[in-house]
């Protein structure tokens, strides 16, 4: 049986960039007047999708792949500014004691000045009471409350155990004593409910911004880590669901093993999910974390889409993902159950990495359109003349295809580092004189059959390793670059406009 898929047969370009990554004066790219202007360049140069990464609330690291919550929103990106559109703060309020001087995100100052102000955001909510807000913030709570009400519990114990895990909090609070919870909760009712105030600004804010993007004819394409973190108030709160001992210690973790990106593999360190109750309780958990999700975005990729085939298994006090064991996920009947649930599922699978036959008959079977990356299909010409899925000529409709990933370098200093017969291959292939290399691929992802063709904008402003989003398996200076509109010439802008009238990617 194949799944019904609701993402429209049609072509389909745009531009990879997380929110974060938005230029403004605050520190960090977030949900205000430049989202907007963002979204009117893509409607003004032709382009009809506009990809993120994961929205939720990032944990140590600063990585939107491991967040505190499955469901809650990332709070830095909330608007100073349409704060003070709603009266909830002053100018003067909005302004940040230090400016911020750097050009990329200092996640450290950002964190400070965002909980200073959304305190004192929250402060003037309690005084006003606004009556628009204070009726569409009861309406959040309740309509939120299957996850709100443990995330809410969860961040007030974060701060004040100096957000340590929660496996180093007081045992009883660890192991959610109900007589030690419902005393936190009478101590401590204002600053959970801040936590439901933080929640309800994040949606109103994204939701608008969606809304814009929807009108102006636009996607947004979202991303869904596969996995939750282990400090995260899914575990904490409901740790049946994952593969925990007796003490609710982690016996094994999620990862990767050696690939492209990484010779010992890559160690993630999730806990992996007790996939026999999930099915005996109707994959409930799953029904509402992609409804929720759906209810964000337009389309949804998931991340690491293999591991619902067979997942990595590795014991927790390994230090690399070298040694693991591959063992039986859910398969095809998690999405017969979504299905039936939430009706036809517009998702997107990353089918990157080790690809089995099994697994592609579970892609087969759900019907969602799998990833292509560029960046793939050269350097394999001494594997006699295997099938590269990555090269153009043989790429398929149903398929999303990019120059480069979040993960990826940028296509200009990747080609700078090839080894030198592997350059002329992507010459030859792309029949270039090498003086725009970047164009010249940008180019041959737009001309592809594949249904959607989307490029990191690094790439569309020929940025260098300067403009790296991530480096699989290292910690610090991720996550943290940033654009400014000085950077997008007009050049830029007509390039993928010509590209995308010229590929009939309109």
């Amino acid at each position: 049986m194949v799944l019904e898929n609701s993402i429209t047969i049609n072509r389909y370009g745009g531009i990879l960039l997380h929110p974060t990554s938005l230029p403004g004066e605050y520190g960090i790219g977030d949900l205000g007047p430049n989202a907007f202007k963002f979204i009117d360049f893509l409607e003004k140069f032709d382009q009809n999708l506009w990809q993120i990464l994961p929205l939720g609330p990032t944990s140590y690291g600063n990585s939107p792949y491991q967040c505190f919550s499955a469901f809650a929103g990332n709070i830095l990106i909330i608007s100073p500014e349409r704060l003070y559109e709603l009266e909830l703060l002053t100018k003067i309020e909005c302004k940040p004691h230090e400016p911020f001087v750097e050009p990329y995100v200092n996640f450290g100052h950002v964190i400070s000045y965002k909980w200073e102000i959304l305190e004192r955001a929250y402060e003037n909510f309690i005084q006003n009471q606004p009556p628009t807000l204070g009726k569409e913030f009861s309406n959040f709570i309740i309509k939120n409350s299957y996850w709100l009400d443990d995330f809410s519990i969860f961040m007030s114990l974060k701060r004040f155990y100096d957000l340590k895990p929660w496996n180093e909090w007081d045992e009883d609070l660890q192991f959610r004593d109900p007589i030690a919870l419902e005393k936190w909760k009478n101590n401590h009712k204002k600053e959970i409910k801040f936590q439901h105030f933080t929640q309800y600004i994040f949606f109103k804010q994204w939701n608008e911004v969606k809304k814009y993007a929807n009108l102006k004819n636009i996607r947004i394409i979202g991303d869904m880590p596969i996995f939750v973190a282990y400090d995260s108030a899914d575990v904490w709160a409901n740790p049946e669901l994952y593969s925990l001992d007796s003490e609710k210690r982690l016996e094994f973790v999620a990862g990767v093993p050696p690939d492209y990106f990484s010779s010992t593999g890559q160690l993630w360190g999730n806990p992996l999910y007790n996939w026999p109750l999930m099915k005996k309780q109707g994959y409930r958990w799953w029904i509402q974390r992609i409804k929720h999700n759906l209810e964000q975005v337009d389309i949804l990729r998931i991340d690491h889409f293999r591991g619902f085939e067979s997942y990595w298994q590795i014991d927790a006090c390994d230090t690399t993902a070298i040694i693991g064991e591959w063992i039986p996920g859910p398969g095809i009947d998690l999405f017969l159950v979504l299905q039936d649930e939430l009706g036809s599922l517009p998702i997107i699978a990353e089918d990157l990495g080790i690809i089995t036959p099994e697994v592609e008959e579970l892609l087969q079977q759900a019907g969602f359109p799998g990833m292509l990356v560029l960046q793939f299909a050269f350097g394999d010409k001494d594997k006699n003349f295997v099938k590269n899925k990555y090269l153009p000529h043989f790429h398929q409709h149903n398929k999303i295809i990019y120059t480069g990933t979040h993960d990826n370098q940028t296509i200009k200093s990747w080609f700078k580092n090839l080894p030198k017969n592997v350059k002329q291959e992507v010459l030859d292939y792309t029949n270039s004189n090498g003086k725009d290399i970047v164009g010249d691929l940008i180019r041959l992802a737009w001309s592809s059959v594949a249904d959607m063709a989307v490029i990191p904008l690094q790439d569309l402003l020929r940025l260098g390793d300067e403009a790296r989003m991530n480096l699989p398996g290292s910690i610090g200076n991720n996550w943290e670059w940033r654009f400014t509109w000085e950077q997008v010439t007009e050049e830029h802008k007509n390039e993928i406009r010509d590209l995308s009238r010229l590929y009939d990617r309109i």
